[in-house]
């Protein structure tokens, strides 16, 4: 027995990965297909998220998928919560219009085969597979009643796409949900995986908000990650295409903890336990560099002047998220900071400037990354390489419009990701 029972053992896991689908040729596996990087509820921002406790409502958010799939599941988070989250219920469905779905696709989530869950502080929960064939570059609905009075602790600022929050009541089976309120932000939901045979792998972008979208026009899908699965998915010509999720944070920095944890304290959670990945874009750093002694609508600085970091701190930053990665074999490539003369409140100043120069003169030619994407060279204006090309300039002068979102995106070597 003592040697018949690692064979055993064998015979048994061999089986069970069968079924629970590695990324063997024709077995199913999960991958996630759409992403929402939480962090801690951020106040200080002008119009900023929604403070006031949700009573007894119903969350009902849309999100846009990369890849499909057969099946499906969804992440909610309570990770920066201080008291437990209940989900009374909660539903996935296809949409219609607005804050209606498809009548014939709802499909009620179980956890652990339970129709409501409580989710611990710190923690997150994964909802039990639901068999609904969802299309590439598809739209899914979640909707998540809360039945007791819940603080927003835990979300996603930069949404981009209209949420909605009904009168109290569970009304998560609902067709059309009756609409007390929208948010532009992201509540409780982080990840969407899809289980699928075809699937080939997951490239997760990495950032702040300029990977996040921000200032891209709300419910049009034109950030440049979403772009840049677009151009996958037409070079693909209908073979499979890998996943692009968005792990941008407006606001995020590389070094502190500021609109989210670090960028080294998430990469973990971020990146290196996304299922399915494999390769990861890194644009990050922009805020290390033009927040300290920057001042948001005439408040006092966020950062000291003094905290401002070196070339040498961020290029250390940099090789421990490339090493990090590396250690689990994931390709690494990394981008250029995009230009932002002309912000307001000190956000630019000279010297700041020619620290982004050096840290992209070093992205380039160092040969840490595994590959470059030069951002601020398809972004820059070049009669003023300090500032966005006109045409791309959201009119903040730090993020890029749709068009220069598409600019970002086009400017990746595909070659790179296969």
């Amino acid at each position: 027995m003592r040697y018949a029972c690692p064979v055993l053992l064998c015979a048994v896991l061999s089986s069970s990965m069968a079924v629970a689908g590695g990324p063997g040729q024709g077995a199913e596996h999960w991958i996630a297909s759409w992403a929402a990087s939480p962090h801690r509820i951020i106040t200080f921002i002008p119009n900023g998220p929604l403070t006031t406790p949700l009573d007894r409502q119903t969350i009902r958010q849309r999100v846009h998928l990369s890849v499909g799939g057969e099946r499906v599941r969804v992440r909610v988070s309570n990770e920066f919560g201080s008291a437990p989250l209940i989900i009374g219920s909660a539903s996935i469905a296809l949409p219609a219009h607005e804050a209606a779905v498809e009548p014939s696709s709802v499909h009620r989530l179980t956890f652990g085969g339970a129709g409501s869950t409580v989710i611990p502080p710190g923690a997150p929960a994964l909802s039990d597979p639901v068999d609904l064939s969802v299309p590439d570059a598809g739209d899914l609905v979640v909707s998540l009643y809360l039945p007791e009075s819940t603080r927003i602790e835990t979300m996603h600022a930069t949404g981009e796409q209209t949420g909605y929050l009904s009168r109290p009541g569970d009304f998560t089976g609902t067709v059309d949900m009756p609409v007390a309120a929208t948010t532009q932000s992201r509540l409780f939901l982080s990840e969407v995986d899809v289980a699928s045979s075809a699937a080939q792998g997951v490239i997760a972008a990495f950032g702040d908000s300029i990977t996040d979208g921000a200032n891209s026009t709300s419910g049009t899908n034109h950030r440049w990650p979403d772009f840049l699965f677009a151009r996958l998915h037409a070079a693909a010509h209908g073979a499979p295409t890998p996943a692009v999720v968005n792990e941008g944070i407006s606001g995020n920095q590389l070094l502190r903890d500021l609109m989210g944890v670090s960028a080294l304290a998430r990469f973990d959670r971020d990146v290196l336990s996304v299922p399915g990945i494999q390769r990861v874009i890194v644009l990050i750093g922009i805020n290390d560099i033009g927040t300290p002694g920057s001042r948001f609508g005439g408040a006092k600085p966020l950062l000291a002047a003094s905290a401002e970091p070196t070339l040498a701190t961020l290029i250390a930053g940099y090789r421990q998220l490339i090493a990090r990665a590396h250690e689990r074999g994931l390709l690494v490539l990394g981008a250029t900071l995009t230009p932002c003369e002309g912000t307001a409140n000190g956000y630019y100043t000279p010297q700041k400037e020619r620290l982004r120069q050096a840290v992209n003169r070093w992205i380039r030619t160092s040969g840490a990354f595994d590959g470059v994407v030069d951002f601020d060279a398809a972004t820059r204006d070049p009669h003023h390489p300090g500032r966005l090309l006109p045409a791309d300039d959201s009119g903040d002068h730090l993020h890029p419009n749709d068009a220069g979102y598409r600019a970002m995106a086009d400017a990746i070597d595909l070659s790179l990701l296969r």
